[in-house]
């Protein structure tokens, strides 16, 4: 099984290159909105997403009116036919309304004929001579996507060239085959899930083996310090200001895609260390129901979370689910209790009205997603009749029967 990973890596490029890259950009851009322009249709039916009829329609134009080589320009037509097809499927599929796509910024999109990887270097494809730039790696890597993924275990493949505030950034495709997990192994079949509550204030995320990861509180307040840094700059509205804004939002945005990214990396080694098969979220559509005074970035947080969680999980093997998050504050997870009130819950702590059992209340709640995602296979009839919860020190299946650690094989 072929495993896809994307890293960003910063390029220094030489002063003299950069007016040959940013003319690249423009007539790659140019290219990839001809395609888009001749494919597109206000009759969503009669949009052309097909490559070769798209190629036979726009490849001898584009080749007279731009210097781009061949590869070059497949690759524009490629990418423009990507678009169309997602504005197609939009409309047709999904009932969304959707406009023509529009190309704007800088971006080239490279295959293994355009780009050749070195050990320090890379040269790129451009609209005259191959352009030489070298990497600019992190002093300190450890725990970063570029020390997981910039290995000799993962094949570079295609790449994207982007300038974000004129600084020069690759985005490169990596690929690994691995093992698919061994579906005729009864541990496999039945499936240990783990649970994971998502917070907005807190621990960012809890997991039904009682571990605690992340801070959302501090997550929240860097958003509130960059938000509040971008409004006075807003106010003084100079181009240095402007400039300043741009620079400042870049560098938020990777922090905090990192500060997701070694999260995520610490829910599925959690998942691989108890021998999970399967990892359960609630379901961001309720969420966003149930916490609507949520912010935008809060809600794109969880959905960035889920998102690195589900293609780091892809190579162990793991499922990543979700379930309805109803009640699972409410409920408790002790045993065959399953007594549900709101007044269980108060704050971080949870004591159930019923049974006694006090437990940190999104632990609690994250027993409970675990559960929930396993009675959703015995109702569908998934065939996992003795399929377990991951906890603190054993297993829980769907009868409420706990198994400790000292008696697992």
């Amino acid at each position: 099984m072929e495993v896809v990973r994307n890293i960003q890596i910063k390029l220094d490029v030489p002063e003299d290159a950069h007016s040959v890259l940013d003319e690249t950009f423009e007539q790659f851009q140019q290219a990839a909105q001809h395609v888009a322009d001749a494919g597109w249709s206000d009759d969503p039916t009669e949009i052309e997403d097909t490559k070769n009829t798209l190629h036979e329609q726009t490849y001898t134009t584009v080749r007279e009116q731009t210097s781009l080589q061949a590869s070059l320009v497949q690759s524009a037509r490629d990418l423009a036919a990507d678009a169309l097809g997602n504005c197609k499927d939009r409309i047709l599929d999904e009932g969304e309304k959707a406009s023509k796509p529009e190309f704007r910024g800088s971006v080239v999109v490279y295959n293994g004929r355009t780009i050749t990887y070195n050990d320090d270097h890379v040269t790129l494809a451009t609209v005259d001579d191959r352009v030489t730039a070298e990497f600019v790696t992190p002093e300190d890597d450890e725990g970063t996507p570029f020390a997981e993924y910039w290995t000799s275990e993962w094949e570079r493949k295609e790449a994207t060239l982007h300038k974000p505030d004129g600084t020069y950034y690759l985005h490169v495709a990596v690929e690994k085959e691995v093992e698919p997990a061994d579906s005729s192994d009864d541990s496999t079949e039945n499936g240990v899930v783990l649970g994971v509550d998502l917070n907005v204030d807190g621990y960012l995320a809890v997991t039904s083996t009682g571990t605690f990861l992340g801070n959302a509180d501090y997550l929240n307040h860097c958003r509130d310090e960059y938000e509040r840094r971008r409004g006075n700059l807003q106010q003084t509205g100079t181009r240095s200001a402007h400039l300043t804004i741009k620079s400042i939002g870049s560098r938020f945005a990777r922090w905090s895609a990192d500060y997701l990214h070694r999260i995520s990396k610490a829910i599925v080694q959690e998942a691989v260390e108890n021998d999970c098969t399967a990892i359960a979220f609630e379901n961001l559509t309720h969420i966003r129901e149930r916490i609507s005074n949520a912010s935008k970035f809060q809600q794109w947080a969880f959905r960035e979370l889920q998102r690195h969680v589900e293609y780091k999980a892809e190579e162990y093997g793991i499922d990543v689910d979700d379930v309805a998050p109803a009640y699972t504050s409410q409920r408790c997870s002790h045993g065959e209790c399953g007594f549900t009130h709101e007044d269980n819950r108060d704050g971080d702590e949870f004591e159930c009205l019923k049974c006694g059992k006090e437990l940190h209340a999104d632990y609690n709640a994250a027993r409970n997603i675990g559960w929930r995602l396993i009675q959703h296979w015995l109702k569908s009839g998934a065939g996992r009749a003795t399929s377990q919860l991951a906890l603190k020190s054993g297993t829980l299946n769907a009868n409420g029967r706990f198994r400790p650690t000292a008696l697992l094989s």
